[in-house]
């Protein structure tokens, strides 16, 4: 038998998953927009771009570089850890850049067909007015750093396209997730962190404030994709949830990045890979992520294999 999409109605009357009552759509998309009209920033007002980086200072907490504690690491003076840091920041606000144009266009479909009138619309529309802020103020410190913009592979990139085309919406919110979650939480340790150059905290503290609404809008949506979707969706959404997994876990940092430090991009590759360091960072990132996927009934299956492999369940 085919199952039937539910109706906010039916979310109202009582529909729950593993972690409680559904919520009113309406009602969390409302509390967001009083929080965006409380709680958003012009990147180009608030921060400021002409200060001097400050000599010694990190670009990217140390223990969240790639090759943290790796023999190639320990081998590294401090001023080719630091530059390594650089790089690593760009090549994430590259990536970040990627993951944000592809969420755009899937929240333009997510409310393609929905009543601009709603409060859940308006606050799509919000977030995607967030995102080209962050797009362009990534943007902006990558040329300020002096660095090189570094792209996914053109692999990874049609990858992106045929999956921003066909992707469902439970699988959608999923990717969302999973391309804000990994990142916030290495930004939640950034922004604090005076090691770091003042202009890098900025940036991520805005981030930070901002994706904290994006991901609670994504995290809500997909409750409810995952209750009312058809079952086919449900099962489409575990097997490429898990390949996009894999798509990130490769993606995360360009090898490239190696090579314009100085260091033989191979090796660097094959000790990051062997890293137990690196793959604990990587874990300790998803786990609120895969916590909260398992919880819903996301990682089940080959996804769940598919998740293992790429490094990010443990």
């Amino acid at each position: 038998m085919t199952t039937q999409p539910l109706t906010d109605a039916d979310a109202l009357d009582g529909l729950r998953d593993a972690l409680g009552l559904l919520k009113d759509r309406e009602q969390v998309a409302e509390r967001l927009l009083h929080a965006s009209a409380k709680h958003s920033f012009d990147p180009d007002k608030e921060l400021d771009w002409d200060a001097p980086f400050e000599e010694g200072l990190w670009f990217w907490p140390p223990e969240l570089v790639s090759l943290y504690g790796t023999p190639l690491w320990k081998r590294m003076s401090e001023e080719q850890r630091v530059l390594l840091s650089q790089h690593e920041a760009a090549a994430l606000a590259s990536l970040g850049i990627w993951f944000e144009l592809i969420l755009m266009q899937l929240l333009v479909r997510h409310i393609y067909d929905k009543a601009a009138t709603s409060a859940h619309v308006r606050y799509a529309l919000t977030e995607i007015e967030d995102e080209c802020r962050h797009s362009k103020m990534f943007a902006r410190l990558i040329t300020r750093g002096g660095t090189p913009w570094y792209p996914v592979s053109p692999v990874h990139r049609h990858l992106g396209r045929l999956f921003k085309t066909i992707s469902t919406t439970p699988g959608s919110f999923t990717a969302t997730l999973l391309g804000e979650e990994v990142l916030d939480w290495m930004q939640r340790l950034t922004f604090p962190d005076e090691r770091v150059q003042p202009l890098i905290r900025g940036v991520t503290r805005i981030h930070v404030v901002e994706e904290a609404r994006h991901v609670r809008y994504a995290r809500e949506e997909l409750r409810r994709q995952m209750v009312t979707a058809p079952k086919w969706s449900q099962e489409l959404t575990r097997v490429t949830s898990g390949e996009f997994a894999r798509v990130f876990s490769v993606a995360f940092i360009n090898p490239d990045v190696y090579t314009n430090v100085g260091l033989d991009k191979r090796a660097a590759v094959a000790q990051v890979r062997a890293s137990a360091h690196r793959r604990d960072v990587m874990q300790q990132g998803s786990k609120r992520l895969t916590d909260f996927l398992d919880d819903i009934g996301v990682l089940r299956g080959p996804g769940r294999r598919l998740w293992k492999s790429s490094g990010l369940l443990a």
